[in-house]
């Protein structure tokens, strides 16, 4: 209340009538543009919902590790097309010539590695063989480690399935993808130095996508930038897709279909080109994206986004203006009524002392610096 009705104790003060005007101008100023700036606040999601795109499509992050399974392991995918996911994202290391599913640099976070092979725990994953890496176990750490606590509330089948996960080859992930038709994407990772397939690992990739799968090549988001050319001159089929917001003249040339971009980049857009945005899985941001008229999204949480009927902060321009115009309305009112309960108060301050004085030939009614501020604390508490 006090700070609301602040030019009322300024006021108290013995000033011109000159001065009084200007702070009181000053203060209406100031509260006119606290009411208009909401006015002009943009927001994608206020919009006609008849002018509302589709939701985006939903690629799940390295499956659907949020709450349901360890990432990129056969669970997590599988997870996530039970949740309605329209594409799964990955992430692919090659070692002896087979290429299989690792994030991280070394294996420690996600496997056993540390109890099997305790020398070699910090060790690249892709200097290990194919057949010292199928015996690794790479869910039990997800149970144990918890790091969404959430593996509590699996039922005891699917805890008992996340316990048994082993590393995921990339065949394995793309014949899931084919027979569920889902989309993919992932970032493949070039080998170190001595590895012997540190200058072939695009090729031996392709090889095995083209050779070793049975997923088609439109179902491929490939997004390597790595011998782009030779990729495209190989299998011209494959959905090129850029992880950089290039100019438009370069994405045509490379013949861009898509980007994927950081959620920050929400509002960037290309001439006929998607975009799909990593890594959305709060409904909030979710929504937001939805207005924005994001085509698909990479998320950790599919089982959640994928109920939501409407973006969550829809609202037509109309119920927006009403809203604030409302609000300003029942703000202004509350000031009005503070300011004339200060008012009153003082007069009826003023006319208790019974005493009036003459100041340069204008009779006003004052009172020392002690007692307005002895007011205005009384008030202040009120």
């Amino acid at each position: 209340m006090t700070a609301l009705s602040w030019p009322v104790a300024v006021l108290s003060f013995q000033m011109t009538r000159a001065q009084r005007a200007l702070i009181l101008g000053l203060f209406l100023l100031l509260l006119s543009a606290l009411y208009l700036v909401p006015l002009g606040l943009y927001s994608p999601c206020i919009k006609d919902k008849d002018s509302l795109g589709p939701p985006p499509a939903l690629i799940g992050h390295r499956g659907a590790p949020m709450q349901l399974a360890p990432e990129n392991t056969l669970m997590a995918f599988e997870k996530a097309v039970q949740c309605g996911c329209a594409g799964l994202e990955t992430d692919v290391t090659l070692l002896d010539g087979v290429p299989f599913l690792m994030h991280d640099r070394t294996l420690l976070r996600t496997t056993d590695v540390q109890q099997q092979y305790p020398e070699r725990s910090r060790s690249p994953a892709a200097m290990f063989s194919w057949s010292q890496l199928r015996t690794l176990n790479a869910g039990a750490w997800f149970l144990s480690s918890n790091p969404f606590r959430t593996a509590g509330s699996l039922p005891e089948d699917e805890r008992l399935q996340a316990q048994n996960q082993s590393i995921c080859s990339l065949v394995d992930f793309l014949q899931l993808a084919a027979h569920s038709q889902s989309l993919v994407i992932f970032d493949l990772y070039r080998p170190p130095k001595g590895h012997p397939y540190r200058d072939t690992w695009v090729q031996r990739t392709l090889d095995v996508l083209l050779n070793q799968s049975s997923i088609l090549s439109s179902q491929v988001l490939w997004l390597p930038s790595d011998l782009r050319s030779l990729v495209q001159e190989i299998d011209p089929d494959l959905q090129q897709t850029s992880g950089s917001q290039l100019p438009l003249q370069e994405l045509q040339s490379n013949n861009i279909v898509k980007l994927n971009l950081h959620y920050s980049a929400m509002e960037y857009q290309a001439v006929n080109i998607s975009v799909n945005l990593y890594v959305v899985s709060e409904p909030w941001l979710y929504s937001v994206a939805w207005c924005s008229g994001v085509q698909s999204l990479t998320t950790n949480a599919p089982q959640r986004l994928s109920t939501m009927t409407q973006p969550l902060l829809l609202m037509s321009p109309g119920e927006y203006s009403l809203m604030w115009t409302l609000t300003d309305l029942l703000s202004l009112a509350l000031v009005l009524l503070v300011f004339c309960f200060h008012w009153r108060e003082q007069a009826l301050a003023l006319s208790s002392e019974g005493d009036a004085s003459l100041d340069t030939g204008t009779y006003s009614k004052f009172r020392t610096l002690s007692e307005v501020w002895s007011v205005s604390s009384v008030n202040s508490h009120i």
